[in-house]
């Protein structure tokens, strides 16, 4: 699901030494659900901020910095509780985002971009609306211990945005693309961002996989125990492989299919680079980085 319609983004299509040139139409922000039919919500803002009617654009209230709201659904509408009194919002469909750059929060986190809270037959779903390589930095250390090896960060890197790429609008029916959870990608937000991971992001920014000049759902899982898996429950993919994962001190942990995490991790302090690992573990892949003009 595109949310950025009608722009072309241009990737540029490499292996180690060719480079070719290609138009796709790629997303650059994300919407993760973050919570879904629940009865109430806290969020704030970690400097001042506004509640916006997403309906008409319209500020509803202003919201002081470092301050919980707690927000709930009314009939078809919703309510802000506001100095131990609840107030009615004429909206079902509401966003939570500061005045300048700053942290919104919810679920006890703290998150980049801005949050979407929408009143759906009386419960409220909580989606952050984010900017891939934000989304993408809120993933690694969620995904992977920061303390491991920079060329496994950067290969965890790749393979989240190539997955968040190739599953945007997973969960439409929800009203967002991806879960928070393993279910997807597991996501902390800002929270989990550490100097080392964000790091990694930074130094592979709009890089992904790309099988057929497509970009590929790039599976990967904790540990193989020893051998990954080629098979993509009942079915094949031509860029997934049966290969040792390099994790056999480790106890399979996962659907051992594409990259194995600790094998990532063995093979970076081997003296692997990012794509060396990439490559490895996902058959005929090149790899395609998103002309940054379109991030601006």
């Amino acid at each position: 699901m595109c949310y950025n319609k009608g722009v072309k983004k241009i990737i540029i299509l490499f292996s180690i030494l060719i480079c070719n040139f290609v138009f796709i139409n790629p997303c650059f922000a994300i919407k993760i659900g973050l919570q879904t039919d629940v009865d109430s919500t806290a969020v704030g803002t970690s400097i001042d901020g506004k509640i916006i009617d997403a309906n008409t654009n319209h500020t509803i209230c202003d919201l002081e910095a470092m301050k919980g709201y707690v927000i709930k659904p009314y009939h078809n509408l919703m309510a802000i509780l506001y100095n131990g009194t609840y107030y009615k919002i004429d909206s079902d469909n509401i966003v939570v985002r500061t005045f300048d750059k700053g942290f919104v929060s919810a679920k006890g986190k703290w998150y980049r971009g801005v949050i979407m809270i929408q009143n759906k037959n009386g419960k409220l779903t909580v989606i952050n609306n984010v900017p891939l390589e934000d989304y993408i930095k809120g993933v690694v250390p969620s995904e992977m211990p920061s303390g491991w090896a920079t060329e496994a960060h950067k290969a965890q890197a790749i393979a989240a945005r190539s997955y968040a790429l190739a599953n945007l609008g997973k969960r439409a029916k929800f009203g967002y693309d991806l879960k928070d959870t393993p279910e997807d990608q597991a996501y902390g937000g800002a929270s989990k961002e550490t100097v080392d991971t964000n790091y990694a992001v930074d130094q592979t920014k709009g890089i992904v996989l790309t099988y057929n000049m497509k970009v590929i759902n790039a599976y990967y899982s904790a540990s193989a125990g020893g051998q990954t898996n080629a098979d993509n429950w009942g079915s094949s993919l031509p860029y997934l492989r049966s290969v040792p994962s390099f994790d056999d001190n480790v106890k399979k942990n996962g659907h051992g299919v594409g990259m194995s995490q600790h094998g990532a991790n063995n093979l970076a302090k081997q003296g692997y680079n990012a794509y060396q690992i990439l490559q490895y573990f996902y058959k005929d892949v090149k790899f395609a980085r998103v002309n940054e003009d379109s991030y601006n």
